[in-house]
């Protein structure tokens, strides 16, 4: 049994294989999971109903056992930012949020360096998070 907050099995084994520099992305329920999956990332569905996980009720588990040195999101070609963003920074505030347009962000989350890729129930647009691991310490 773990004393940590992290205890999903897929999830722990494929950070625990992962290193410096891989990627970990968490999206939203809208997100293409199936399509745009990278040839080296384990797929975890936690979307157990709308709204169920967050994106952030993720990230929040997932800061408590990997290191993170950048943070990307999807962001939209025009209009406000997303409100979500503040709450990522607010979890990330040692980062800046590198922002990539939608065919960018999928092209970057379906490279070689993602290890995994977690899908939420969260309902909020461009609620998708790209994480690179950084290095313990």
């Amino acid at each position: 049994m773990l004393r940590q907050q992290l205890t999903h099995p897929e999830i722990l084994e494929a950070i625990a294989s992962a290193g410096h520099g891989s990627r970990i992305l968490i999206t939203d329920g809208n997100y293409p999971a199936s399509t745009m999956i990278g040839d080296n990332a384990s797929l975890v569905y936690l979307n157990l109903a709308p709204g169920m996980p967050t994106v952030t009720d993720v990230l929040r588990v997932l800061l408590t056992a990997v290191p993170v040195e950048e943070a990307g999101v999807m962001a939209p070609a025009d209009g406000p930012e997303p409100a979500i963003f503040d709450e990522f920074r607010s979890l990330l505030p040692e980062l800046q949020l590198e922002t990539y347009e939608r065919f960018s962000f999928y092209e970057e989350a379906s490279g070689p360096e993602t290890c995994l890729q977690i899908v939420t129930g969260e309902q909020r647009i461009y609620a998708n998070l790209l994480l690179t691991i950084g290095v313990v310490l």
